[in-house]
């Protein structure tokens, strides 16, 4: 690897922006790839992880056995876990709506990015080593079905949901999309900690199969979490591959003390920037409302009538001053505009913001709706209502054929031969673009390519 100080200055410089910008940034695809930025960014995570804290077994025999024994770990924990259900226990993860709703748009800057680490190594395609780690990737754009392209499901889900970009997430946030992009960006030169990387992301978790379970439960489609508990299995899915790719490519002779050391680095970026599990815990349900109020308040408080008074106070009034949310809040409890702890029908602030000629009809999107919906409802709670979505749509569909990108990549291709059509594809095979109708045509005449060519 380059030393840091040997980088490019203006790289270097551009790395220590924020992570929220550096992830726009390696998420805008240009005509030339950010890899020098990505090589400094990656730089810089691996001086963070501690390599010693996870020793990975260095036998091919010895790796597979070690991913096995996890898996089977987990499914015994997550047996405990149904069992506990069964006899009466509660949701482990996810008290209600607004904390799955809140889970969804926190985990969104990895989602929307998803198997992003993998995109270099297509230009290996060739290479029979690269094979495993190739069909991961493709199998995570879907194979070019828009039904089944993570990025495009994950986007979908929120969409559905109505919770998207509600949520002022911080840097932490970002980390884990920002180095799966680098390490797509420059795996070049980090082709080891790629492998590491993947290593880890493959195993299956334990968090995966309860939030899938319990998403289900509180009437949200879960098949974006289930997708991944079946493809990412050790006995024919990714987690095997994973195993295959980090023996198939180890070197032989002196180097490869540095080459499993380096993996075991690769690895451990996945413990960099909050967790699942970090995020889950991170929900408090009144603080979310009133946060969510106070993004509300600069927008409304001129816009109400003052035929209302709270405490002496009119609405425009109460909306006037910095932190008042929560005292506005109790004096609508005081007055009975918000009942706690009963069916939100029976609170004339919810009537005001759901229903047929609600005064407020569409000023709040449906995470902030139910936000405030659980809030209201506090110890009573409703059923669930029952899963929407689900569906697969598979192979193109017409807006995809008629797409003007589509169109116009399909003519670029006409202008080479088959053996050159690999290089023109590849940038749309990117985060950037793969979920777009483009990018899947691109991701299925690659497959075919690919299979001829072989």
């Amino acid at each position: 690897m380059t030393p840091l100080k040997a980088m490019n200055t203006r790289s270097v410089a551009e790395s220590s922006a924020p992570l929220s910008h550096l992830y726009q940034r390696l998420l805008t695809l240009g005509d030339e790839p950010p890899i020098e930025l990505s090589r400094v960014f990656l730089h810089q995570q691996l001086q963070e992880v501690e390599p010693a804290a996870q020793r990975l077994p260095t036998e091919f025999n010895q790796l597979m056995a070690w991913v096995e024994d996890h898996c089977a770990q987990v499914a015994r924990q997550y047996a405990d876990y149904l069992q506990a259900r069964q006899q009466g226990g509660g949701r482990r993860y996810l008290s209600g709506r607004a904390h799955a709703l809140y889970f969804l748009q926190a985990v969104a800057p990895t989602k929307r990015v998803d198997g992003a680490w993998l995109y270099g190594t297509l230009k290996h395609w060739q290479d029979y080593r690269y094979d495993g780690l190739i069909t991961t990737y493709l199998e995570e754009l879907g194979e070019g079905e828009v039904g089944l392209n993570h990025v495009a499901l994950y986007r979908r889900l929120l969409a559905e949901e109505d919770c998207e970009g509600d949520l002022q997430l911080s840097d932490e946030h970002y980390r884990q999309g920002v180095i799966q992009l680098a390490l797509g960006h420059a795996a070049e030169s980090f082709m080891p900690e790629v492998l590491g990387y993947n290593l880890g992301y493959e195993q299956l978790p334990l968090h995966l199969l309860i939030c899938a379970y319990e998403l289900r439960e509180l009437g949200i489609d879960p098949y974006y979490f289930t997708l991944h508990v079946t493809i990412d299995n050790v006995s024919s899915g990714h987690a095997r591959k994973a195993v295959q790719a980090v023996t198939e490519l180890a070197p032989i002779g002196l180097d490869a003390d540095s080459y499993w050391q380096r993996v075991a680095c690769g690895y451990q970026l996945n413990n960099l920037g909050l967790g699942t599990l970090e995020v889950i815990q991170s929900f408090d349900l009144e603080r979310e409302v009133v946060a969510m109020l106070e993004r509300k308040q600069r927008a409304g408080r001129y816009l109400h009538s003052d035929r209302c008074r709270f405490e002496g106070k009119t609405v425009n009034q109460w909306l006037e001053q910095t932190g008042c949310i929560s005292s506005f809040l109790q004096a609508l409890q005081d007055t009975g505009w918000i009942r706690r702890h009963e069916n939100p029908q029976e609170s004339r602030f919810w009537r005001l913001i759901e229903g047929r000629g609600a005064a407020m009809f569409g000023v709040f999107s449906g995470y902030e709706k139910q936000l405030l919906k659980d809030w209201i409802s506090g110890r009573w709670q409703a059923p669930a209502s029952p899963v929407r979505g689900g569906s697969v749509c598979r192979g193109a569909t017409m807006e995809q054929q008629e797409d003007p990108e589509t169109c116009a990549l399909r003519q670029i291709l006409k202008r080479y031969p088959p053996e050159q059509q690999i290089d023109v594809l590849l940038p749309w095979l990117s985060a950037p673009r793969h979920s777009r109708p483009a990018g899947l045509f691109a991701a299925r005449h690659f497959m075919d390519l690919r299979a001829r060519m072989r």
